[in-house]
């Protein structure tokens, strides 16, 4: 089943709700919003990208565009991992590019009801890369901030190492 063809259920009560791609980095669920997601591929070959921020692990080629991999792992603390075959590539839309980040599963859709979701702002200021925290029957859920994902210097390093990259 495609997850991003399921039909999410209804959040309860009126207001708003968010739409969320769920997905696994060793058991840890974490969400980016639905509306950044263009789609979900399996593990691809990534072809290294030298020069290129440490976050980034490579490129893939995507319908003939060079979409940067970007590692979330190393950014929330967990240890890298060689996905094999079994892993899925994540393929979302930043503010300055699309990127695609390796994920062990992706879980499928959720739609929570906005009031249900803490911001990380009121949890802990300054947590960087987690906009939100919202409790589900699954245990806790941490959405992903993907517009700070890359710092400005990370992302001119990556321009500077894609341009760089023989054509």
């Amino acid at each position: 089943m495609d997850p991003l063809r399921e039909h999410p259920k209804q959040a309860d009560g009126a207001g708003a709700v968010t739409n969320l791609l769920v997905f696994l980095l060793d058991q840890q669920r974490y969400a980016v919003p639905l509306h950044a997601v263009d789609c979900v591929l399996p593990i691809a070959a990534i072809s290294p990208l030298p020069g290129a921020p440490s976050i980034a692990t490579g490129v893939i080629n995507l319908h003939g565009a060079v979409v940067p991999v970007l590692d979330i792992r190393r950014r929330f603390g967990h240890p890298c991992r060689d996905h094999g075959l079994d892993g899925q590539l994540l393929i979302v839309r930043t503010p300055m590019r699309p990127a695609a980040f390796p994920v062990d599963v992706v879980v499928g859709v959720e739609a929570l009801a906005a009031r249900s979701i803490t911001s990380s702002a009121v949890l802990l200021p300054g947590v960087e890369y987690v906009s939100g925290v919202a409790p589900t029957e699954d245990g806790l859920l941490f959405i992903h901030d993907i517009d700070t994902f890359l710092s400005s210097d990370e992302a001119a390093w990556l321009d500077r190492a894609a341009a760089a990259m023989p054509v």
